[in-house]
């Protein structure tokens, strides 16, 4: 099975434009399918990751109107990795400017990994907005998944973790993102560039259960780099501006709305723990563990479990 086998053909935006939301942030916006479709909203990772033509694809554009947009620092949002007033209650305001802006009443919200972090989170903040939602690789943004990237993947990508911690001097590696955001906060491009790329391709290098260099390869470039390096190194040191186990406790509010959850068996980013934890916690909830795939959402496995999913609403407005 091919990626190009299980997704949506490709299809341009309907509308692009650009959002000012204050301290210097300007977003990215855009629109594609039918405009009198059903409103959805894509949630891309990192934080930082932004979007890119792919997202567009997880959506039947006869049946949706998507709205997709690069979160602040990501993308083409500028400034490119800034991290002041980057705060996850700042992005679930932007998120309401922009439904506010495009005069969407309510939405079907789809995320993944970071992404379903900040869909759970606005869910819980706006449920009335929400006519369901699309969930993959979940990440709760507790300190022991912060603890477990930066230094549990190791036990499964021990080179690629060695790469990324031999970055820093070897008396620092006992504090990695101290380390790293020293150096990505660092004005001068020669300390925070490195640092970045580093950061960047180490989480590449663990995306798949089977090894992609190409995916290796764009994680490393500047413009992908520099977002996610310092805006997960942000959001890391902050426990994602989430109080503990926000998420979870939070669930009351949400769990009448429908949803699904789609996560690779051997997930090493986001370890399958948590999607159960977030399952035991939402009665109702489908479940999709898709037992040859790690985190990404490019595998097709996952693809098409997200493509069956936003199919499945869309026919019938639930999952079942």
């Amino acid at each position: 099975m091919r990626l190009d086998e299980v997704l949506h053909p490709p299809i341009e935006p309907l509308r692009q434009g650009r959002l000012t939301v204050g301290d210097g942030h300007a977003l990215y916006w855009e629109t594609c399918g039918t405009p009198d479709g059903i409103p959805a909203l894509f949630l891309h990772g990192g934080p930082g990751a932004g979007i890119s033509p792919t997202s567009r694809r997880f959506f039947d554009a006869r049946r949706y109107h998507v709205v997709l947009f690069d979160q602040r620092g990501s993308g083409r949002s500028t400034p490119l990795g800034a991290t002041h007033a980057n705060t996850t209650p700042l992005l679930i305001e932007d998120i309401e400017r922009l439904r506010t802006l495009l005069g969407i009443e309510r939405w079907l919200v789809f995320g993944g990994s970071w992404g379903s972090t900040l869909a759970l989170a606005y869910a819980q903040a706006h449920p009335r907005r929400c006519l369901g939602l699309v969930l993959r690789g979940i990440w709760l943004g507790t300190q022991p998944e912060i603890d477990w990237w930066l230094y549990g993947i190791r036990q499964f990508f021990p080179r690629e973790w060695e790469a990324f911690a031999s970055h820093v001097e070897p008396a620092e590696q006992g504090d990695l993102l101290a380390a790293y955001q020293r150096r990505l906060t660092h004005p001068d491009p020669a300390v925070h560039g490195p640092a970045a790329r580093a950061w960047a391709r180490y989480e590449g290098s663990c995306l798949h259960l089977l090894p992609q260099p190409a995916q290796v390869e764009a994680f490393g470039t500047d413009a992908i780099a520099l977002g996610v390096g310092r805006l997960e190194a942000h959001y890391f040191a902050h426990q994602a501006f989430l109080a503990p186990d926000q998420l979870l406790q939070g669930m009351p509010r949400i769990a009448h709305l429908p949803g699904v959850i789609v996560h690779g068996r051997y997930d090493v980013i986001c370890p399958p723990r948590y999607a159960h934890a977030l399952a035991d916690a939402w009665p109702g909830v489908q479940m999709r563990m898709v037992t040859e795939a790690g985190h990404s959402s490019m595998e097709p496995g996952i693809a098409a479990e997200l493509v069956a999913a936003t199919d499945r609403f869309a026919r019938s407005g639930g999952f079942a």
